[in-house]
């Protein structure tokens, strides 16, 4: 299984097969179970849809890693017009945003990644929500955190992600996990070097309940990422050990990935909060997707085969 995860995550930088699935007949379809669209309309249109059934949102506008500054600005005026179309809609407290800061920024840049993060961060404190800085490849986590704690100092509702696959992010909970902080808890989803990360998945696993029961017992507001029925069931008694009341931590799935378990666990009284991908930066996202779970690349190439 690992040889085709790595396959697919290097499909994800060729230009070649981008232009194949952007223009195939049937690969519309199947993005759209994954990505709620192109547009601010589409990402609203989506959160009303989860807020009726009792779920809340995650919004992430697609890109990374940009080499164009107009095109970093852009991202930094999008979800600024993002947070003020959801005030004006009644729907932030149903929704917030998550952004990476390679896109807010061309080459890495703290100093000017904190300014961009600091500019949506104001639009999310002036409607009422609150904005969590994803994790990117093991190269990024140490200058990521730093711009996640600058910022805490002002809004320290700022959620910061940690990756249970990197052999670092046990010693990282030290500092994150405590009364007040939120922190995302995800498997991982870059290709990572061995020396760096765990790649045994039950070793990945083990440490995501590791790095669980340290949020749990530091007080942190931890959201746990993950579709993992198994994972799901271990977290809940874990929750009930610690004797944490539900609303003290939440369930964060992908959009379009498991949906009726999302429901189910909203219906139970958990806080199922949805990460929901909108942009047209729509590619790198749906092939780390396919990566995460080969079964979704079946489905996806019966898709196109389909429509072809």
């Amino acid at each position: 299984m690992e040889p085709l995860r790595t396959l697919i995550l290097a499909a994800a930088d060729n230009d070649v097969i981008r232009r194949v699935v952007a223009t195939a007949p049937g690969s519309r379809q199947i993005v759209a179970r994954f990505v709620a669209g192109e547009t601010v309309a589409d990402a609203l249109d989506a959160v009303r849809g989860l807020a009726a059934d009792g779920r809340t949102a995650t919004l992430d506008y697609l890109g990374e890693y940009t080499s164009d500054p107009e095109l970093a600005e852009k991202t930094v005026r999008t979800y600024v017009h993002l947070l003020e179309e959801l005030g004006a809609h009644g729907l932030a407290r149903h929704a917030e945003v998550s952004v990476k800061l390679s896109a807010l920024a061309v080459g890495g840049d703290e100093v000017l990644a904190g300014r961009a993060l600091s500019r949506i961060c104001e639009a999310a404190e002036a409607c009422g929500t609150t904005v969590t800085v994803d994790m990117e490849d093991h190269t990024a986590t140490d200058a990521t955190l730093r711009v996640v704690e600058r910022a805490r100092q002002r809004w320290p509702w700022v959620g910061a992600v940690v990756q249970s696959y990197l052999h670092r992010t046990e010693s990282d909970l030290a500092s994150l996990a405590h009364k007040g902080s939120r922190v995302r808890l995800c498997k991982g989803a870059y290709a990572e070097p061995g020396d760096v990360a765990f790649t045994d998945t039950h070793a990945v696993d083990v440490s995501y309940v590791r790095c669980a029961n340290a949020l749990l017992e530091g007080g942190a507001y931890a959201m746990f990422a993950t579709h993992d029925p198994r994972l799901v069931s271990v977290l809940r008694q874990r929750a009930r050990w610690y004797g944490r009341e539900r609303g003290s931590y939440e369930y964060q799935m992908l959009y379009g990935i498991r949906p009726d378990e999302q429901r189910r666990l909203a219906t139970e009284g958990e806080t199922v909060r949805v990460y929901v991908p909108f942009g047209e930066q729509w590619y790198g996202y749906l092939m780390r997707r396919l990566a995460e779970r080969p079964a979704n690349l079946a489905l996806f190439l019966r898709a196109l085969a389909s429509r072809s």
